[in-house]
């Protein structure tokens, strides 16, 4: 897929009022400061459509972004720990669940996993919360020239034993770095056959 255009549509935190679900739409998510701007940037070609920042809890809307006008890109809050008070972190959790399960024309949640890290709990409930509500999902790890090949490899096997123990069948899986612009055609070839497959709700 080659991205002719990207622009910005509406930010809110009401899935009510976001753009009329007649394309398809996949919203990126995942814990602060898991490289979630930097990647979404880099598939775009975009220097700062998504904001970028080294203190989490950057985004604090449901960010839309139309792309070659036939598709829309997500941009959601982080989970997980971010600067901001409990009961600011308590409200981002409620209107994004509430837009994953209302939005009738989401193909699919791209969650990012910070590739250096152990699985993290945070991650694994989540994961769990999607697959018990029935949202179609894939697994995008970030940061993968952070560390060795030998430890980026032996974090990837811990995550897929830790998924294995209660997935019979294991998510799909991209692995990027905004650094280096890896995993870009991959992800960018998935989001375009999963266009193909779109019906307006």
């Amino acid at each position: 897929m080659d991205i002719k255009s990207a622009q910005f549509v509406i930010s809110n935190t009401d899935f009510n009022k976001c753009p009329a679900p007649v394309l398809p739409e996949y919203a990126f998510i995942g814990r602060s400061n898991v490289g979630k701007s930097s990647l979404i940037n880099m598939l775009c070609v975009r220097k700062d459509m998504a904001k970028t920042s080294g203190k989490p809890g950057k985004t604090q809307l449901i960010n839309h972004f139309i792309i070659n006008q036939n598709w829309y890109l997500v941009d959601l809050p982080g989970y997980g720990y971010a600067q901001v008070s409990r009961d600011k972190r308590d409200k981002w959790d409620q209107f994004i669940k509430e837009y994953i399960v209302n939005r009738p024309n989401l193909m699919c949640m791209m969650v990012l996993i910070d590739a250096r890290l152990e699985p993290q709990r945070v991650d694994l409930e989540f994961i769990q919360w999607l697959g018990e509500n029935g949202i179609p999902f894939v697994l995008v790890f970030t940061k993968m020239d952070k560390l060795t090949k030998t430890k980026i490899a032996a974090n990837l096997k811990n995550y897929k034993n830790e998924l294995a123990t209660t997935w019979e069948i294991m998510p799909e899986m991209y692995y990027t770095s905004a650094e280096e612009k890896t995993g870009r055609t991959e992800l960018l070839a998935f989001i375009d056959e999963s266009n193909k497959l779109f019906q307006k709700p």
